[in-house]
This record gives C-alpha cells, sequence and structure tokens, in this order.
C-alpha cells in the first residue's frame, strides 16, 4: 500500500530512485539547510555565554567591542584555553584520531566525502579557541558542521560524486548563510569556495539550503543583519571617489597577503624554536593577552568591534594600532594551533583598512559622511575578498547588510582590484595556502581527485604476454605469429622487467641470417620505460609523451609486471572522465553520449 501510495506521489521507491531524483535532492537540501541554521544558532549562542563567563562581560556587550573586560581575564584566559587546546591535541594524538578533511579539500581531492565525527571534533576545538578569546571567527566551524551533515547525508544515501559535491556545498553556504544572515553571500559562498563553479546543477539545491538555514536563524534569533550599518544617503560620492575605491582595494591586497604569509612566519617560529605542539596554543595565548591588554579589540572574531567602528570612528593614529594589532593577533592565533577561520578577521581588518584610508585622504580632500562608511565597507568587501577568496560574495554580503546598490558598486570596484591582484602576486586564498603549507596542490574545490583516483593499475590490461630474456628467436616467432598482438614484453631469470620487442621486429627478414644465434634480450629495448601502478593518469601521459611508445607495461615495486596500458586506451579514458565531469557540472548526464 504504501509504495503504491508513494508511485502515485511520484516519490522515489529506493535508494537509487533518489540518487536519480533531482527535485528529492533539493527537498533534503532544504530541509537540512533549516536544521544546518538551527545548529549554527545554537553554537553561536554557545560561544556567546562562554565569552561572558571566561572573560565577565556586562550583558549585551561583544567579546571584540572590549568594553567592561575585567584585565586580569585578559591576562589568564587566552593562555588557559591554549594550554586545554594543547592537552586536547595531545589526547588525540593518543587515540590516532585521522586527519580533518575540510568542505574544499573534500570537494577537490575526496569527491564529497567527509567524516561528520572529525568534523564535531574541530567544531569543539574551533569553540574552545573562540570562547578563550582567539582572534579567529567561528565560521569555519560552521561551514564544517554544515558540510558534513549533507556530506554523511550523501554517503548514506550512496549519492554519486557529483551530487555528493553539491551537497557539501549545499551545507558549507547554509552555514554562512545562518551565520551572516545572508542568503545570496551564503550560497555564493557555497558555488565560490566549496564547489569551485556556477554550475546550473548546484543552483537549486545550494540556494534553498542557504535560504532555509537563513530562515531557520530568522524564526529563532531575529530578522537584523549582523551589523546594522546606517550611513548617510550616498548622493556624496562622486566618479573621482572610485579612485580612492580602487587604492583601498590595492592596499588590502597586500595587507591580506601580510596577513597570511604572518600566520606561515608565526608557524615557522614555534616549529624553529622546537616548541611542542601541544604547549603552542598557550604560547600564542600568553602572547595574544599582551597584545589584548593594550587593545582588547583584537580578541573573538570582530563583529562586535565593527559594529562600533560604525558607530564611533577613532583617530587615524588608534586605528593604525588596532589594524596593526588585529593582522599580529590574527597570525599568532593561527600560528599558534588556534582553531577559527579569518572571514570574520578578514572583515574587520578590511573595515580598519578603509577607515585608516579615509582619515589619509581626508587630510587633503573633505569626505562626507557617506564616503567614510562606503571606504570601511569598500575595505571590508576588498580584505575579505583577497583572504577568503570568494570576491562576489563580498560584494552580496555588503549589499546584503547595507541594502544600497550604490555601495555595492563601489566596494565591487575595490573587490576586483583587490582579488585580481591577490590572484596574480600570491596566487592563493587563506584556505589554498594553508593547504600549500601541508604539501596538498589544492588551488581551489575544484574536483581534481578523480585524477588521483585513475590511476595506471586501474588502467591497464591483465593480458600481458611476457618471455624470459633468453629464449630463443626462433622459438619466439613460433609462439608469436605476425598479426597475433603488436608487442612481446621481457622478462630476465627472476621474472624483472627486462624491455619490449616490437612483434614485427620479430619477423623481420633482415635478421634471418643472425636469427639462429640470437635469443629475446636481443631484441628487447625499452628497458627503463615503464609505469608504476600508483602513478595517476597525469603522470602516465606524461610518461607516454617522454617515451614515445604506443604502450608501457606497469610494474610493482619490484619491478615485476603487472599489466600494461596503452597510449591510446589511456587518452579515451581520461577524455571520457573530463566529458563525465562536464556533464555533470552542467546538469546532463547524458550529455556526450
Amino acid at each position: 500500500m504504501w509504495r503504491q501510495l508513494r508511485h502515485r506521489l511520484g516519490l522515489p521507491l529506493g535508494q537509487h530512485a533518489l540518487r536519480s531524483s533531482e527535485p528529492w535532492q533539493i527537498v533534503l537540501c532544504a530541509l537540512m539547510g533549516a536544521a544546518i541554521g538551527l545548529v549554527v544558532v545554537a553554537m553561536h549562542e554557545v560561544v556567546t555565554w562562554l565569552h561572558r563567563a571566561d572573560f565577565s562581560l556586562p550583558a549585551g556587550r561583544s567579546l571584540s567591542t572590549g568594553i567592561g573586560i575585567d584585565p586580569l581575564r585578559i591576562a589568564l584566559v587566552p593562555a588557559l584555553g591554549g594550554l586545554a587546546l594543547g592537552l586536547m591535541g595531545l589526547l588525540e594524538k593518543h587515540f590516532r584520531a585521522s586527519e580533518i578533511v575540510d568542505p574544499i579539500e573534500a570537494n577537490a581531492i575526496h569527491g564529497g566525502r567527509m567524516s561528520l565525527a572529525e568534523s564535531l571534533r574541530l567544531s569543539i576545538a574551533t569553540i574552545l579557541s573562540n570562547a578563550a578569546g582567539a582572534s579567529l571567527g567561528m565560521e569555519a566551524a560552521y561551514s564544517q558542521t554544515g558540510a558534513s551533515m549533507l556530506s554523511s547525508l550523501g554517503q548514506v544515501l550512496n549519492l554519486r560524486r557529483a551530487d555528493r559535491r553539491i551537497f557539501v556545498a549545499a551545507g558549507a553556504g547554509a552555514a554562512i548563510a545562518a551565520a551572516f544572515n545572508a542568503p545570496l553571500a551564503g550560497a555564493f559562498y557555497g558555488y565560490e569556495l566549496v564547489l569551485g563553479s556556477y554550475a546550473p546543477a548546484a543552483l537549486a539545491q545550494v540556494a534553498i539550503a542557504a535560504l532555509t538555514g537563513t530562515l531557520a536563524v530568522r524564526a529563532t534569533i531575529g530578522v537584523a543583519p549582523i551589523f546594522l550599518v546606517h550611513p548617510p544617503p550616498v548622493t556624496g560620492v562622486d566618479h573621482w571617489d572610485y579612485l580612492l575605491f580602487v587604492l583601498i582595494g590595492l592596499g588590502s591586497a597586500g595587507v591580506g597577503t601580510l596577513t597570511m604569509r604572518a600566520a606561515t612566519w608565526c608557524e615557522s617560529a614555534l616549529r624553529r624554536y622546537q616548541v611542542p605542539r601541544w604547549l603552542r596554543p598557550a604560547l600564542g595565548g600568553a602572547l595574544l593577552s599582551s597584545i589584548a591588554l593594550a587593545l582588547p579589540q583584537v580578541l573573538g572574531s570582530g563583529h562586535g568591534a565593527i559594529q562600533m567602528l560604525f558607530q564611533h570612528q577613532p583617530a587615524l593614529l588608534l586605528l593604525a594600532l588596532l589594524l596593526a594589532g588585529k593582522i599580529a593577533a590574527s597570525a599568532i592565533s593561527i600560528g599558534a594551533g588556534f582553531r577559527g577561520g579569518l572571514f570574520s578577521s578578514s572583515l574587520y581588518l578590511g573595515c580598519l583598512f578603509g577607515a585608516v584610508m579615509e582619515k589619509v585622504a581626508g587630510l587633503g580632500i573633505a569626505l562626507s559622511g557617506a564616503e567614510q562608511f562606503t571606504c570601511m565597507l569598500v575595505g571590508m568587501g576588498a580584505m575579505a575578498a583577497s583572504i577568503v577568496g570568494a570576491p562576489v560574495t563580498m560584494v552580496l554580503l555588503v549589499l546584503e547588510v547595507t541594502g544600497d546598490f550604490q555601495v555595492a558598486l563601489a566596494v565591487l570596484a575595490g573587490v576586483v582590484v583587490s582579488a585580481t591582484i591577490t590572484r596574480h602576486t600570491f596566487g592563493y586564498s587563506f584556505a589554498t595556502w594553508r593547504f600549500h603549507q601541508r604539501g596538498k596542490p589544492i588551488r581551489g574545490a575544484h574536483d581534481v581527485g578523480w585524477i588521483a583516483e585513475l590511476t595506471a593499475r586501474r588502467l591497464m590490461r591483465g593480458d600481458t604476454f611476457a618471455v624470459r630474456q633468453d629464449l630463443p628467436l626462433m622459438t619466439l616467432r613460433e609462439q608469436v605469429p605476425l598479426g597475433s598482438r603488436s608487442r612481446v614484453f621481457v622478462v630476465n631469470e627472476n621474472g624483472v622487467y627486462a624491455g619490449q620487442i616490437d612483434v614485427a621486429l620479430v619477423h623481420d627478414t633482415d635478421i634471418n641470417d643472425a636469427a639462429a644465434g640470437l635469443v629475446a634480450i636481443d631484441l628487447a629495448t625499452n628497458s627503463h620505460d615503464f609505469l608504476h601502478s600508483t602513478q595517476d593518469i597525469r603522470a602516465v601521459l606524461a610518461r607516454f609523451e617522454d617515451a614515445e611508445l604506443e604502450a608501457l607495461p606497469v610494474l610493482s615495486e619490484d619491478r615485476h609486471i603487472l599489466g600494461y596500458v596503452s597510449e591510446a586506451f589511456a587518452l579515451r579514458r581520461y577524455a571520457q572522465e573530463m566529458e563525465k565531469r562536464r556533464s555533470a557540472e552542467l546538469g546532463e548526464r547524458d550529455l556526450f553520449k
């Protein structure tokens, strides 16, 4: 009866049907997006409560405002929290916890596969880091949790690789949308940073997850944007002001690159002085406290500090000190091993840099109130585009916060300059820079994992014909008639690869006079041209190009022949995989059939 009802309603009757049903995948993303939104709210409330408990914050105050915080707590909490985080790392090492895969890495290498348990471990570490006042945001935990929730669902349903990658992007997008109460920014975060493209096939799933995630937040904590920006009317912004916005974009690229490199310098310094890994967060917390005692606004993600900056602009000197202090605090937090991301921190850095640029420009020309606010918003978008690496997301975030299209155009100018310069001079976002430091060649979320999975072992044929190197040529002619096969592989008495022979050469009449005294090894060539079973398709094709042979043997570690691969087949399989990826990206599974 139930099966008949599901059939009449058009519901999928089994797991296979669900795998092929895009409408039902959209429904699942909508439901999970709302659940992710509620999880983000819960995590945010936990961190807020911990801030109040750890730093004795007054009611209604954010940590990064720096108002009403006990200096003794500033001096003690970051180091003690860092010590707790280091001890947690020791426990993980003792129990040999597996490496955590983040959403970008999951989509780039692992086909959208993430571990929910490992992601929850990262979220706990990020909450602990934020509770200690680390100068980082919670967005890494939000996106990690959201992406792993939908990834786990995709694995349970045994979704296709392309669909799992979309689910990961939808989960991350829903989390960011909920965190910033900005559905457009969340959706494009999923497209740009986690999926790596604006694929038509992913449009509905990612967008609906971001929308329902935002609606869940608005149903629980309200509809106000994360920053309340009320600038004067923008009629005072002149066309010439765009030169200033371009300069802000130019400077943001430099400051963003400096911040990313500074995190690596800090990490390298701690490693160079052989500070134990478990002790690094505590030492980093102590260094963070030394900065925060003078500039408490560097603590936390920076959300409250951004709001304060829009309401009360300090003098140029204090702005410059806050900018330098936040760069140092964020770099120390990352380098010392605190968990978190630079999304929110980059927004605050951008606001500070935009305010500094506005003050410097104001020394020579008079700027209106609208231009002052706009400079900060341009800096916010440009700095985040440089560090986070999602330019459209940042423009949309500012648009959703302000609701002002003219401001969004100004931000677009700074974002384009900043993102372009960062890409051409540095070449990384913060996430991909960290991958580079860990030795992983990931430049984005584009799916390159299939290349590593398509190895010579998977490409090879097993019907290899091999002969002993001392086999007489006359016997070889009898065993391999002309036209039966194109090549013969030669091995020594221990079965080790010794070369290959062109069968046409075996039957060459020019060697008939000497044939009686020849053996297989006399005709063998290319003994150093072969493939390892673990080489991926890219290495296989490069080897064919170097060797200029039609086929190569696949050898084990001890140089025994496992099989062989022909160049024609390798090229055909590579083309098929490329067609499959393109079909999945366009949402047309039979595009090339």
